[in-house]
This record gives structure tokens, sequence and C-alpha cells, in this order.
């Protein structure tokens, strides 16, 4: 239990009705989980108004309300706090309820549009195998310590995130690797939070649905940065010609990376292959079993961040070239007939475009390369066109399938993803609108030595059809179809 006036401390507060001296049991944005002793924060949401429940909480038994604008029938004996922002309070609410669990926690954020899974990921992993109790907030899963827990948004809502790191701090944990999306920024679900560092990838066309254009898309990201103290520092890629704005107006030290421009720390690839990556970071050389120019990219954040958080550079190294690739994040088997299947989250243009170059830039050109790849229903729409370009200008053979296409007409997409093609590529394309099916189609279409990119879902083990969630694993149905070859 907390004294109400006591979670609102740092609260930008219009007006009170009722006593702050009120003792709170838990916090709820979701009327339908209130209980007696709860507080309310009313949310504007996309869908729903959180103002419209606020009867039904109180039903419930809340004794206090957060909201926006207070509603015209006060209840006696519960409280109303009136803010201008009842997203930002609900993340300070939070975190004060918690007794603000990031401050005794080294926090590190990654956000950019590709990369943030794999940087996070493999930061937890590096810091597991350095013998540290570390924490992890993703888009595939989240770690306190050695115990995992589902994910189910790149950058949960305010209250998982502060009931997460309050976890972290009972179970012992010292470094905490965390993703922050554009939606978690600009929906302050990191507000209150004390980041001892923040890490920028690239930025590519995303999330045009939600943040309507490029420039507000590119300044959510960079609000992230400019929220950093002093005592932070700042990681940036400076190749992605955004790098560099990112750092404008951040009060954290700042340190750049990159393989083309000068920077703190720079990567040369020495070797590519599908076995992995010979690199050279700054004076020494590194194997990893990762893959790819995009990975290089990944490693050089990882060195980066870890030095930059007091690990020796030796030990740094020697992590580096012990570290797992991520799930779905070019995760790939070899068959017996020597077909290689890679499946990969790319699930933007240019994460499509990073990959089919990768690939490319190690096959022999004797191979064919067959693609199957879809994009999301509800989702921007303006990169389906491009998804069906790069794919059927960087690939031999592409088919066009359903990825998730929740309450869109899987038809629909696929001709705005054909739309795309150019002619001298439409021989190259057909399209299955059945994933188990298009994925069964590439490997019957595969001979030896080709290589199946498999796109767009990653690590996701669900396929998301009219509000219903269906089991689908592309790792493990293309898993079924090789072996079926075999036989």
């Amino acid at each position: 239990m907390k004294a109400l006036k006591d979670i609102l401390y740092k609260v930008t507060i219009n007006a009170v009705v009722g006593t702050t001296g009120v003792s709170i049991s838990a916090i709820n944005f979701d009327s339908r989980k209130i209980d007696d002793g709860h507080l309310f924060v009313a949310i504007r949401g996309l869908v729903a108004d959180g103002h419209d429940f606020i009867g039904k909480a109180i039903k419930n038994g809340a004794v206090g309300v957060v909201c926006e604008k207070l509603p015209e029938n006060l209840i006696d004996g519960v409280t109303y706090v009136e803010v201008d922002n009842s997203n930002k309070a609900l993340a300070i609410i939070a975190s004060n309820f918690h007794e603000n669990p990031s401050e005794n926690l080294r926090l590190v954020g990654v956000t950019g549009t590709n990369g943030k899974t794999t940087v996070a990921s493999l930061l937890y992993q590096l810091f597991k195998k350095a013998g540290y109790k570390v924490g992890l907030l993703s888009t595939v899963k989240i770690m306190i310590d050695e115990t995992e827990y589902a994910a189910t948004h790149t950058t949960p809502d305010s209250l998982t995130i502060n009931e997460c790191l309050s976890k972290m701090n009972i179970a012992g944990v010292e470094f905490c690797f965390m993703e922050v999306s554009s939606h978690g920024i600009h929906q302050y679900r990191t507000e209150g939070l004390r980041f001892e560092g923040g890490i920028f990838t690239n930025l590519s066309h995303d999330h045009l649905d939600y943040h309507k254009t490029f420039a507000e898309y590119r300044d959510v990201k960079k609000r992230f940065f400019d929220g950093l103290s002093g005592k932070s520092f700042a990681l940036s890629n400076v190749d992605d010609k955004n790098g560099l704005v990112m750092l404008q107006n951040t009060k954290a030290r700042k340190y750049t990376y990159a393989l083309k421009q000068y920077a703190d720390y720079k990567s040369q690839i020495l070797e590519n292959q599908f076995g992995g990556l010979l690199l050279k970071v700054n004076d020494s050389e590194v194997w990893t079993k990762l893959v790819g120019n995009f990975n290089a990219y990944n490693i050089l954040a990882i060195y980066a961040t870890a030095e930059l958080l007091g690990l020796e550079k030796v030990e740094i190294l020697r992590l580096i070239s012990d570290l797992e690739s991520v799930s779905g994040r070019f995760q790939y088997i070899i068959s017996d007939e020597k077909i290689t299947a890679i499946v990969d989250y790319a699930h933007t243009p240019d994460a499509l475009k990073n990959v089919l170059g990768t690939i490319n830039s190690i096959r022999t050109k004797n191979e064919e390369l067959i693609t199957v790849v879809g994009c999301g229903g509800d989702r921007d729409k303006t990169k389906r066109p491009k998804m069906g370009h790069i794919a059927t200008a960087l690939s031999t053979k592409v088919i066009f399938t359903s990825d998730n296409p929740r309450s869109e007409n899987p038809g629909e997409i696929l001709k705005d993803i054909e739309s795309g093609v150019e002619p001298q590529n439409f021989k190259k394309a057909l399209t299955i609108e059945d994933r188990k099916q298009a994925i069964k189609a590439a490997c019957q279409m595969a001979q030896p030595n080709d290589i199946i990119l498999i796109a767009g879902k990653g690590h996701e083990t669900y396929q998301e059809v009219k509000g219903q969630r269906y089991d689908f694993d592309d790792f493990k149905i293309v898993q079924e179809f090789l072996k079926q070859l075999q036989k």
C-alpha cells in the first residue's frame, strides 16, 4: 500500500478533488482489472477512451482516478487527479509505486527501426556469459535473470515495465537491456525511468501508419536521446544519416560507431560467409557466428556498449566470439540436400534489402534465391509496394504470401505488394495466399545448394487473422518440409 500523495511525486497536476492521503493497493488503466483500493488511470487510446470507463472503475472499487478531464458527476470518497497527459502520469506513478526500480539498475535502451532486438538480446547474452545477473525487455521475450516471461509488445506498458524492473531489483539484477520503440516513446511508456545509456541503430521506412510522416517518426526517436541525463551515454550509428540528429540536443556523453564514416568505434568486415563474420573492431580482429553487414553494425554497437559499461576489451572480444544468433534473426538450417533455409524478421523495406543483400554477397550466383514474403495487415500500407519491388529485384524467385493479415483481406494486401513489382520482374513472382503452402512450394522448387529466405515473421510463433492467433512458426514449418524432401 502506498499513499496517493507519495506516488504522485513529479507528476504535473492541474487539479485535485478529494484527499491525496488515501492508500493505493494497485494501479490499473483497464477498468476490468480494477479492485478495491486501486487507482484507475484513464488513458485515451486509439480504439477506446478510458474516461468513458471511470464510472465502471469506481464501481469495481477504485478509490482514486487520474484523468485528463474531470467527470461531470464526482463521487464522494473518491479522489480525482486531473493531469495534462495520463500516459505520462501513469509512467511516473508506476515508477514511484515500485520505488523507482530503474535507479537500482544499469539500464540501457536500444532504439531504431532495425536491430533493436538483436542488440538488446545479444547484450543480455554477453553480460550473462560475463557472469552478471541481467535483465532483458524485448520483442522476443522478457528475461529476469534466468526466468523467462512472454513479451506482448516491443516496449511494454509502463506498469509492466516497472513491475519487471522491480522484480529485477529483488532478483539482484545489475544490468538491464531494453528495446525502446517509437510507440513506447510517443506514449511516454519510458517516462520516469533512469537510463544509463541509449543506443541508436538506424532509421528507415516503418510505422508511418502511426506516425504519419518520416520526420515525426525520426523526432519521436530523437526524444529518447533528448531525455537522457548528463550521467548517461548516447551511442549512435553515424553511417545512418539520422545518427548525428539523435545526438544534437542530448545532455548525455556522445559516442559514435560506423563501418564507413569516421567514428569513436569503427569496424571492417574481413570475411562474410554463412558460417559467420570475421571483423576488425578498432584495432582487434574477432570472429562471430552472426552473419551479414547488418550484424557487423550490431556487433559493433554491442562492443561499444560493453566497453562503455566497463568491461575489458579482451574480455568483450572473447565473449562476442561465443554469442549465438537471436531467434528469428537470420536463423538458418541446411538440409541433407544442401538447401539453405533462412528465417528472418525482416518486415520493413530496409531490413528486407539488407538481408537479401547479405545473402547475395555470400552466394555464388549459381544457385537460386527463393524469397517467401508478405506484409502485415492494419499497418503502414505505403511500404507494401516497396517490399514487392525489393523482393523481386534481389531474388531469383519470389512467392508473395500472407503474413499477419489481422482485420484486412489478405488478397488486398497481396495486391498492394504486387503493385511494386517492375515489368521485367513479373516472371519471377507468384502469389500463394496460404503461408504454409507458400513455404511448402518454396521447398519443392528448391534444388541442391539453393537458398530459401522466409521473411517477415521471424521469431513469431503465431499468425493473426481476424482477431484470432493461430499457431504458426516459420522455422518449424520449413524444417518439416525440408525433412519430407529427404524421404
